[in-house]
């Protein structure tokens, strides 16, 4: 297996080629030795990968399962781009690697719905038009769903909090923030009627 240096810059820098790497006309390839088996379980389906147990989780779901939702934002777990949910929590994918989920349920953007079926948080955001440029909007939308499924009564102030962490240049948090406020209430009511 072989990875092009803009994806093992993280681990490697690159000066000049080294003993090992392979050379391309566009890239310079290093041969990786510890390659393994790991199933990842992704938006309800269990797939088999070939990566090094280090590789970061965005990478695997980027690259080998071709799933857009999560973005490469900052690469240090800071801005939010890249969170999936695992276990009901809201996780930074940039920062945990592939070892560290093997077997956990993983859930991304493109696991909660469809565009003929939006999950009720897609739907909310829909409704209140709470998207600019979309680059966050996956780690918006993860990190909300998994704070208001766990605290449906969450004040505004208790989500800003646990917003507060995602990153948005686009300025359209006032959108955003009426569309987790309007998904939580789905959920709130949605508790109080189950008995």
């Amino acid at each position: 297996m072989r990875f092009p240096c803009l994806r093992s810059s993280l681990r490697t820098l690159l000066i000049a080629p080294e003993a090992g790497a392979v050379e391309s006309s566009q890239f310079v390839f290093f041969e990786r030795e510890t390659m393994a088996a790991i199933t990842l379980k992704v938006n309800g389906g269990t797939h088999a990968l070939d990566v090094d147990p280090a590789t970061p989780l965005l990478y695997a779901l980027s690259d080998n399962l071709a799933l857009r939702g999560p973005k490469f934002g900052c690469g240090l777990g800071q801005c939010g781009a890249c969170t999936v949910i695992i276990g009901g929590n809201a996780v930074r994918s940039c920062i945990t690697t592939v070892k560290a989920v093997e077997g956990l349920e993983i859930t991304t953007l493109e696991g909660l719905g469809t565009s003929a079926q939006p999950h009720p948080i897609q739907q909310a955001f829909i409704d209140e038009q709470a998207a600019q440029c979309g680059f966050c909007l996956s780690g918006v939308i993860l990190t909300a769903k998994a704070f208001i499924d766990k605290n449906p009564s969450a004040t505004p102030a208790q989500i800003h909090e646990a917003m507060s962490g995602v990153l948005c240049r686009c300025f359209v948090h006032v959108r955003m923030f009426a569309a987790i406020e309007r998904y939580a209430e789905q959920v709130h009511h949605a508790k109080a009627a189950t008995p």
